[in-house]
């Protein structure tokens, strides 16, 4: 079966269906949800049962780019600064060495047990070299895993600050090879580049899309999540255009966004939050297709090396070298290193030596699709088993809840509305104290002449002031509405 423009959205709605259907299924068996969407995908590709022929790696690495995007920028708003603060710089080492130290241990030993070239071996090395956000947000937040002290948010940081090390030393290696005359040393300003401008362009959009979010005052909420999105895509080419690490500039540009004000953030960060489920289940699905299980059995001798290789010697040896001088426990480090993760971010990679026509590019294409699909489902699978075995997870009742969780959390306030103060409102002229509020509401932020004012019972009301209201439900709405003396809010969230 060919995927036309008539059938893609029947057979696009069934595969996500099947998925959605596939994820309540896989929570219940303890098995990764990311892992059964895989199998849908291969289940329904050109092999399987669903004999849909899908042999277009130019438009999975495009699905993968829009997909990455959204995870990455999802899982930067939700990343708190005092959260991640104490971590900051372990996350960084793993993000940066980490990724280094695997990509060349991966590599040294492809080149040692096959007919691999030392630079075909560490693009190998290169593309499998950083953990996915994809996997292990998902794994992570899915369980509802508690871990001690501040594991979690150094795992979701590396997770989410490595990738755009490992596109880079991809990116790099492949250069080396394409071009007899590169080096090396030619890469280094390259590096230099690419962190310079990511750097700059995230923390420079961040703050610009602070401000037109928090000041164009669009009529419908539902359109701040669009903007935010164009924010991000825009970020994402500018930098690409630029030069510089497009990946980096989202996941910070996300980062500063997260940990400001904005207005209606709590229908963004669920919009994202949405987005990057049903971004995952695309990327997956299409990776799904886009495999030939006929294809992996040659290579699952080599791959098995290779993945147990990674798993057991490469991460390791990545996560001690870069964490022992922050002296963490040996138990720490060891789950750490067992949440090394690959998921769909190296099969991604693996499509750039396929676009480029490399010589081994199916072969490596093949090998790293194995060692993501064994690293989710072992690594995945056994990750609360390692967890409980090495004394880092805490019980149920213990856990904390992150700063997303309360956030969006539906049974503290339900009801988000912005209602505008007119001359003949009541409320024009009193304290916010003598106004005689309903006790399930609350008057969260004033906006005011083009800034932002901090209310408490002495605050006067002033005409045209407008009130960002919390309430619990619809009938203490309904009675701010009357106190104040309004009918139309300004918009809700």
């Amino acid at each position: 079966m060919n995927i036309t423009l008539e059938n893609i959205l029947i057979i696009g709605s069934l595969l996500l269906g099947i998925s959605v259907l596939a994820g309540k299924t896989s929570f219940r068996l303890g098995v990764p949800t990311l892992v059964l969407f895989v199998f849908v995908g291969m289940l329904a590709g050109s092999e399987g049962i669903g004999k849909i022929n899908f042999n277009e790696p130019e438009i999975a690495r495009f699905v993968g780019i829009v997909a990455l995007n959204f995870i990455l920028f999802s899982g930067g708003l939700e990343t708190r600064w005092e959260v991640i603060k104490p971590v900051f710089w372990h996350g960084l080492t793993l993000s940066t060495a980490g990724v280094f130290i695997t990509a060349a241990a991966v590599g040294v030993f492809v080149w040692a047990i096959t007919d691999f070239s030392i630079y075909e071996g560490l693009l190998l090395g290169a593309i499998v070299s950083s953990t996915d956000a994809a996997a292990v947000f998902s794994i992570l937040r899915s369980r509802q895993l508690g871990l001690k002290k501040n594991i979690r948010s150094l795992l979701e940081l590396e997770s989410g600050s490595n990738d755009p090390m490992a596109y880079f030393l991809t990116v790099a290696v492949m250069g080396i090879i394409l071009s007899e005359h590169s080096s090396v040393i030619d890469i280094v300003p390259l590096f230099i580049r690419q962190v310079v401008i990511g750097v700059a362009t995230g923390f420079l959009f961040g703050k610009v899309g602070k401000e037109i979010i928090n000041h164009i005052e669009l009529d419908y909420v539902g359109l701040y999540p669009v903007l935010v999105m164009a924010l991000m895509f825009f970020t994402y080419s500018i930098t690409d255009f630029l030069g510089g690490n497009g990946f980096l500039a989202i996941y910070l540009q996300a980062v500063y966004l997260g940990n400001q004000y904005l207005i209606h953030k709590k229908t963004i960060l669920q919009v994202f939050d949405g987005f990057a489920w049903l971004m995952q289940i695309v990327l997956f699905l299409t990776l799904g297709l886009l495999v030939f299980p006929s294809q992996i059995v040659p290579v699952l001798g080599i791959g098995l090396l290779i993945s147990a290789f990674l798993m057991l010697i490469a991460r390791p040896l990545s996560v001690f070298l870069c964490l022992m001088p922050y002296r963490l426990k040996l138990r720490t480090m060891t789950f750490v290193s067992w949440v090394g993760l690959r998921g769909a971010v190296p099969i991604v990679f693996a499509t750039f030596p396929l676009l480029a026509g490399l010589d081994k590019a199916q072969m490596i294409f093949n090998i790293v699709f194995f060692i993501s699909l064994t690293s989710v489902l072992l690594q995945g699978t056994f990750l609360g088993w390692v967890a409980k075995l090495l004394h880092v997870s805490v019980p149920e009742k213990a856990k904390q809840r992150t700063p997303p969780d309360i956030e969006l959390s539906d049974t503290i306030k339900t009801e988000l509305t912005e209602i505008v103060i007119g001359d003949t409102s009541k409320a024009a002229g009193k304290r916010i104290l003598d106004l005689g509020f309903p006790r399930a509401a609350l008057i969260a932020l004033i906006k005011r002449k083009g800034r932002f004012v901090t209310p408490n019972g002495s605050t006067v009301i002033e005409p045209d002031d407008i009130l960002v209201i919390l309430a619990e439900n619809a009938e203490s709405l309904r009675q701010v509405h009357e106190v104040l003396g309004s009918s139309e809010p300004a918009g809700e969230g």
